[in-house]
């Protein structure tokens, strides 16, 4: 496993869809495993593909359990689809893509998803809480859409400083 570059604001991979998967794979495996290292290397609940460079149509999420002895509970998801969605809840969101911003974001309070296993299996995930709402996260990372797309203009105007500065450091590293 190796532990990926992930691509910050201002790149335009981030903004770029990413295209469903058609054949499982051992580089679409290898994929996935180093997004999972990446993902808790940088103390991150989820990554998607775009966010290492890739567009394809996966995500990782890693939540902590803590009614059940903080079990933690990593999954891939090839090809994630929101089949449902119910309530409104609002929380703080971070990204490893915007570093050092934390805003308040409007998500589903639950939502069931339909996605494909590594194995090759169709199956269904229903989330709550912090879980449907790191999965909304990620599946917005699939289609192009950021933190930011999801807060008032007011503040995002607010944040223009800090947006233009990481833009200008992503070139750099590019």
């Amino acid at each position: 496993m190796a532990r990926l570059p992930v691509r910050l604001y201002g790149d335009p991979v981030l903004r770029r869809k990413a295209r469903e998967i058609e054949e499982l794979d051992e580089d679409l495996q290898k994929l996935a495993e180093d997004m999972v290292e990446t993902m808790l290397d940088a103390d991150g609940v989820g990554l998607a593909a775009n966010q290492v460079g890739d567009l394809r149509r996966v995500i990782v999420v890693n939540i902590t359990d803590k009614d059940n002895e903080g079990d933690e509970s990593t999954e891939v998801l090839i090809n994630p689809e929101v089949v449902r969605r119910e309530g409104s809840m609002r929380l703080v969101e971070g990204c490893l893509s915007l570093p050092e911003i934390n805003e308040e974001v409007e998500r589903n309070e639950s939502v069931n998803v339909e996605y494909t296993t590594l194995e090759g299996d169709r199956t269904e995930v229903e989330a709550s809480g912090l879980h449907s709402a790191v999965l909304q996260h990620e599946i917005d990372h699939l289609d192009g859409i950021l933190i930011i797309d999801r807060i008032s203009p007011v503040r995002r105007m607010l944040l223009k400083g800090a947006l233009k500065q990481m833009a200008r450091n992503s070139k750099q590293l590019v």
